[in-house]
């Protein structure tokens, strides 16, 4: 009963936050005009920014955080550690490499950037098991092996934004990641991948639970150990991959989400599964609203202000775990 009224809470605080979100930015829009807007009501020129501005904007948010948070929980499983996060092993740079070489290098295909984001990021999870076999997959080697792709993968990135500077100023916000200009076209991209996505990682409860117990117990409650930790890597990278796709690389929310999930709710993913969801997308919306309204008129890329709060985060767990 205890967890269920935690995620009620949760629940309220995101609809705060998401009303806050729509209310604030270089105009601001009061609560009862965004309510008059709910009955299509209020004034014309407040509803067309909530209409073709910031809603689009903050639903992509709302779904981009569910998607990184779920994908950081299955990975976090899967590595039986807390440090796992889908930015930091080199999945979301698989998927940024990817997608930046079709806008740049091919931008008449720009309508398949999803899929080539997906294939981005199954390629690296694909390298990263590769590099980690060795009798058998190990959490830790996976982590290391990551780490060393996400480096590699990064720096490839980074080659070919610098080979086609001049045209990188169209996708400089998308390189650092941003939900700021995104359309209702963007929404319909991603809404269909990240329904199936998000749906197909509730059937990942039980191998998610089991892993948790170790590799020998898990053997002994019949589970294949290598080949949940593959499926529910290629979801979570499905998740990181259809994500970057359409607002680049954001950080850090698949590594705190998750975590603060854990000291709230338990590590029961039946619980924390949708808790990380719910928590997700309350934190993108917060550091999006944060992006845009710190420095108005002037809009910063949220994928800085997640890697402002992620880096000491990150540091603290490092320190705090020890292993």
């Amino acid at each position: 009963m205890k967890k269920v009224s935690i995620i009620i809470i949760s629940i309220l605080i995101f609809i705060g936050v998401l009303v806050l979100s729509i209310g604030l930015g270089s105009v601001s829009i009061p609560v009862r005009e965004i309510i008059e807007f709910i009955f299509n009501e209020g004034d014309i020129i407040n509803k067309s920014i909530i209409m073709d501005i910031r809603l689009p904007r903050v639903l992509i948010a709302v779904i981009v955080g569910a998607n990184l948070a779920t994908s950081g929980a299955l990975l976090q499983s899967v590595m039986q550690n807390p440090l796992a996060d889908p930015g930091i092993i080199g999945v979301s740079s698989g998927a940024s490499l990817a997608a930046i070489s079709v806008m740049l290098l091919k931008p008449e295909y720009t309508y398949l950037v999803p899929l080539f984001a997906f294939l981005g990021g199954i390629f690296a999870t694909f390298l990263i098991y590769i590099l980690a076999w060795k009798d058998g997959i190990k959490p830790v080697r996976i982590i290391l092996s990551g780490v060393a792709i996400n480096a590699m993968l990064g720096g490839a990135t980074s080659l070919i934004s610098v080979l086609n500077s001049d045209k990188i100023q169209g996708v400089i916000m998308w390189v650092n990641g941003s939900v700021s200009g995104r359309s209702w076209n963007d929404l319909k991209m991603i809404l269909p991948y990240s329904i199936v996505g998000l749906l197909l990682s509730f059937f990942c409860i039980r191998p998610a639970n089991v892993l948790l117990l170790g590799d020998e117990k898990a053997v002994n409650l019949g589970l294949n150990v290598n080949r949940s930790r593959i499926l529910l890597s290629i979801l979570a990278a499905f998740l990181a991959g259809i994500s970057t796709s359409v607002v680049g690389i954001i950080g850090f929310i698949g590594l705190i989400i998750p975590h603060i999930s854990r000291l709230l709710i338990g590590s029961d993913y039946k619980y924390l599964l949708p808790f990380s969801m719910i928590g997700g997308a309350t934190m993108l919306l917060l550091a999006d609203t944060f992006a845009r309204t710190i420095a108005k008129p002037i809009e910063l890329p949220v994928g800085t202000i997640m890697a402002v709060i992620g880096g000491p985060f990150f540091l603290y767990l490092l320190r705090k775990g020890g292993k």
